[in-house]
């Protein structure tokens, strides 16, 4: 049960209406990674960190059973550093500093031992890089990739050529209508099927997540919290259930697909409630459980006749 990780490391500054945070850990394979701790062993990991970060974050890592045997570290570049500013709503934020430092020199070579991994989850990063990892993989079962409105604008043609060769892309509900320059959710998610992917997750925020695929359709609403403290890394939280999931059960059926998006749900709102991974470090079954059956409770309703 192998799921292959590729993405960002980060030492992120957050500030939000409840605090600030500096210097924290975060990245979407960071968030990806340790959220599929959860639901698999030996999550293998392919990254890049500077000459700043942290050795006991790396002991972390380790300590969640993720093979790091494909985290390369800098020995003349700090960290990749991103500070950002949340809005008193939560939704929006301000980029004050993004400093690429030593993830502008990633270019990933897949460890031998890494390319048999049968399940992969492909964090927002240039989609070129995202061809070359899945060029160097031997028959994966299942692919997914997450995007962003920055590699439509600036790397539309490379996106295209890497979305011929996925099973799923995750991305937000603004980014599908730019992709397929069409405001109808359904309308944009046919012309992106015909791009490549076979089944699409389209991120609503606070709004919860749509799963469509060619023959059908869910969505699972998000959870209501109190407060949310950080949002930073919840849709990579999101990635990192859905495919820990997928991976453990070595099941891609429309049923399956189901129990994925709500366990990527469950994972992401229990990221929120505090800042960096926080919210995740430390989690129980138990914990997880709990959250499961909140969600199920949310949603659930018996049939009844007129």
């Amino acid at each position: 049960m192998s799921l292959l990780v590729i993405g960002s490391l980060a030492l992120d500054t957050i500030e939000t209406p409840f605090g600030k945070a500096e210097y924290t850990l975060g990245g979407s394979a960071t968030f990806i990674s340790t959220t599929a701790s959860y639901f698999v062993d030996g999550v293998r990991l392919v990254g890049i960190v500077g000459t700043d970060f942290p050795a006991e974050e790396i002991e972390f890592l380790k300590s969640k059973g993720i093979n790091t045997s494909g985290l390369e570290i800098s020995k003349t570049k700090k960290t990749f550093h991103w500070h950002g500013r949340y809005h008193t709503d939560m939704n929006n934020r301000d980029s004050i500093t993004t400093e690429l430092n030593a993830f502008e020199d990633f270019n990933p070579t897949i460890p031998e031992s890494f390319k048999d991994s049968e399940f992969v989850c492909l964090g927002n990063v240039n989609p070129e890089i995202q061809k070359k990892v899945i060029r160097q993989l031997i028959n994966p079962k299942f692919i997914m990739i997450d995007t962003m409105n920055f590699w439509i604008e600036g790397k539309l043609d490379a996106l295209k050529e890497t979305m011929k060769l996925v099973d799923m892309m995750v991305i937000n509900d603004s980014e599908v209508k730019m992709l397929a320059e069409e405001n109808n959710l359904l309308l944009a998610a046919k012309k992106i099927f015909s791009m490549g992917p076979k089944m699409m997750i389209i991120k609503k925020g606070e709004h919860g997540a749509l799963l469509i695929t060619k023959n059908f359709l869910f969505s699972v609403p998000a959870f209501l919290l109190e407060q949310v403290f950080d949002p930073t890394g919840a849709g990579d939280t999101f990635a990192g259930g859905f495919m820990g999931w997928l991976t453990k059960t070595k099941d891609v059926s429309p049923a399956n697909l189901k129990l994925a998006i709500v366990y990527g749900s469950v994972m992401a709102s229990l990221a929120v409630e505090q800042f960096s991974l926080d919210g995740i470090r430390h989690l129980t079954k138990e914990r997880i459980m709990k959250r499961f059956t909140e969600f199920r409770d949310l949603t659930h309703f018996e049939t009844v006749s007129l």
